[in-house]
């Protein structure tokens, strides 16, 4: 009796259309539902999104604006105290602007500061409460803008103006940026809301998918699949005989796969056989290899290569027995002696009952392989000269030592040094036997011997300022502007802006002393400057000295390209500079342009103490 259960092929067939017909309609509405579900939850989550990022980009700008009205304010008093400042000026103007504009802005939600959307009443009726304190804070900026001589009428009733209307309009910005947050958590919860809904809408739709489309799409499933394993043991016998031509489509698909390996990973390959007979080259491997003509089974190995040493090589690799893939990197030198790197990748094809055969696939690696050691010889010579640098700073840092030295013993000698010869002489030429010519010569005397103190003093303070050593970098700097002023006649000033005391370790103090010191002199010496303000300022993190001057300045580029240091050390003054503030794991900052001035910036990392 006929087993009815495996229908025939035509049978089987329109069985099979019919049943996976139901399942592509049942699984496309599955699909389509959640598609659509998921859609429209991202469209409404991403609008609210939106909202979101318009909410948090005016908080920002509001929390900004609150912070640009105390810049306003703190420049309107600056302002006040020094009107012929510029700097104040037209930093007070461009405050005005960004100001009134971020104002104007998130009031009107206008498109220039991308805001869109309208304000709440409650916020409008803030807006309107800060007003007044807007206008007037507006129009005490205005009236200072153009107030252009000295002194200022009713100064001080001015500045308290200033100070209260900035002080409302703070308020009223802090109730603003609450009421923007306030609104924006409002808009967060709503989102979540609609979230949950969203979820709980997704999870309903797929149980009831679950309920009626997967699972009796699986019952169906798991039918088929045993009608197809009762069809199954029927098959087995047409497998056993097909058993046979799968070995062979097997041969032919390794075969197959060696070829396309090779044609999509190489256009540089050849076929070999274990003795090094070529029995097949591309074109492009010959055209690289300089290989014009082959007769018969030429040995690869001498076509490869010029050189005994790598004939033997590349013979030993070749007539290694191996059953895997094997990987190198490997240099060749052509016939004309040129050298050429290549990566050679050797594959065993096994054949049954065929003697093992050899597949080689190249990459050309000699341009890397060139760059690399072009690489290696540009870093063998920027550190050989950068080392030849170092021992030339060195040998010109010793010269300039000795130079320093000579110049201290020169000052020694001709001031010191004869100012106490004289000394000598006018105390031997005192006579006891005259009275009156004695106690000229003594008073003679009191005033060389004051003298020779001074210079004395001048130059231990050239030497190490002991106002350094007693209270600080603060007090040195401040001995050392002063000296220099009454030395040159210079207007030096020095302004402490932090009111900074802190004791430092000696050598960084020592060293922020030498390098002022430095810029100082360069400032005085070639600079041609009349002016020069040194400020010194600190936060929690860094110490900063900055030296200004409104000398010749000059072209930093050009300057190190022309102006080398030279053997007496001189020239050498940035190089000092930025040697003794890398000791000190600090920054240097050095900005000058041709006819305006310099400035030198020193940072250094600085923790205060708490």
């Amino acid at each position: 009796m006929a087993d009815n259960r495996i229908p025939k092929k035509t049978d089987t067939t329109s069985i099979g259309d019919i049943t996976f017909n139901k399942l592509r309609r049942l699984y496309l509405l599955a699909l389509t539902l959640i598609a659509l579900s998921a859609i429209g939850s991202q469209l409404l989550i991403q609008y609210y999104l939106q909202h979101q990022l318009g909410d948090a980009k005016v908080i920002n700008i509001a929390g900004r604006q609150r912070m640009l009205s105390q810049k306003l304010t703190k420049e309107i008093l600056l302002l006040t105290n020094d009107f012929n400042s510029t700097d104040h000026r037209k930093e007070l103007k461009n405050t005005l602007e960004q100001w009134t504009l971020a104002h104007e802005g998130l009031q009107n939600r206008s498109d220039s500061l991308e805001l869109s959307g309208q304000n709440s009443p409650l916020v409008k009726e803030l807006y309107i409460q800060i007003a007044p304190y807007y206008q007037n804070l507006q129009a005490l900026s205005d009236k200072i803008l153009v107030v252009d001589s000295l002194p200022f009428p009713d100064k001080n009733t001015y500045k308290n103006e200033v100070l209260q209307n900035e002080k409302s309009f703070l308020k009223g910005m802090d109730s603003l940026v609450f009421a923007y947050e306030q609104e924006a958590k409002s808009r967060v919860k709503n989102l979540r809301f609609i979230e949950y809904i969203l979820f709980a809408v997704l999870m309903g739709l797929l149980i009831l998918e679950l309920l009626f489309i997967f699972r009796p799409t699986a019952k169906r499933t798991q039918q088929l699949v045993q009608e197809l394993s009762d069809a199954g043991q029927e098959s087995a016998e047409i497998a056993e005989e097909n058993k046979l031509l799968v070995k062979e489509k097997e041969k032919s698909l390794k075969a197959l796969q060696t070829l396309n390996y090779a044609l999509d990973n190489a256009a540089l390959y050849a076929s070999l056989t274990l003795d090094g007979k070529l029995l097949y080259i591309s074109e492009k491997f010959k055209t690289l290899l300089g290989i014009t003509q082959i007769s018969g089974k030429a040995n690869f190995i001498q076509l490869a290569t010029s050189d005994e040493g790598e004939q033997q090589y590349l013979n030993e690799l070749i007539h290694i027995p191996r059953s895997t893939i094997w990987t190198q990197e490997i240099q060749l030198t052509k016939k004309n002696q040129e050298k050429i790197w290549l990566e050679i990748t050797i594959i065993p094809i096994n054949q049954e009952g065929i003697q093992q055969d050899l597949l080689l696939l190249c990459t050309d690696l000699t341009l890397r392989k060139n760059a690399q050691l072009e690489v290696e010889r540009l870093n063998k010579e920027r550190f050989e000269m950068e080392m030849e640098q170092q021992k030339i700073r060195s040998i010109q840092v010793v010269q300039a030592q000795d130079e320093e030295r000579k110049r201290i013993a020169k000052d020694m000698h001709d001031g010191i040094g004869q100012m106490l010869t004289a000394l000598k002489f006018n105390l031997e030429a005192i006579n006891l036997k005259k009275p009156e010519k004695a106690a000229q010569k003594l008073a003679d005397v009191r005033l060389l011997a004051g003298d020779v103190i001074k210079s004395v003093r001048v130059a231990t303070f050239n030497l190490t300022p002991p106002e350094l050593g007693d209270y600080g970098i603060n007090t040195g700097i401040a001995k050392l502007v002063e000296g220099l002023q009454v030395r040159t006649g210079k207007n030096i000033l020095f302004e402490n802006r932090t009111n900074f005391n802190n004791r430092l370790e000696l050598h960084i103090e020592t060293n922020l002393y030498r390098i002022t010191q430095e810029a100082l002199n360069n400032a005085i010496k070639y600079a041609q400057a009349n002016y020069i303000l040194v400020t010194l300022s600190h936060s929690n993190t860094l110490l900063s000295i900055v030296v200004d001057d409104d000398g010749i300045g000059f072209n930093k580029a050009e300057f190190a390209k022309n102006q080398p240091p030279k053997k007496d050390g001189s020239g050498m003054g940035l190089g000092f500079m930025q040697e003794r503030v890398n000791f000190i794991n600090g920054r240097l900052f050095i900005r000058s342009t041709e006819g305006e001035g310099t400035r030198i910036t020193v940072n250094m990392p600085f923790l205060e103490a708490r």
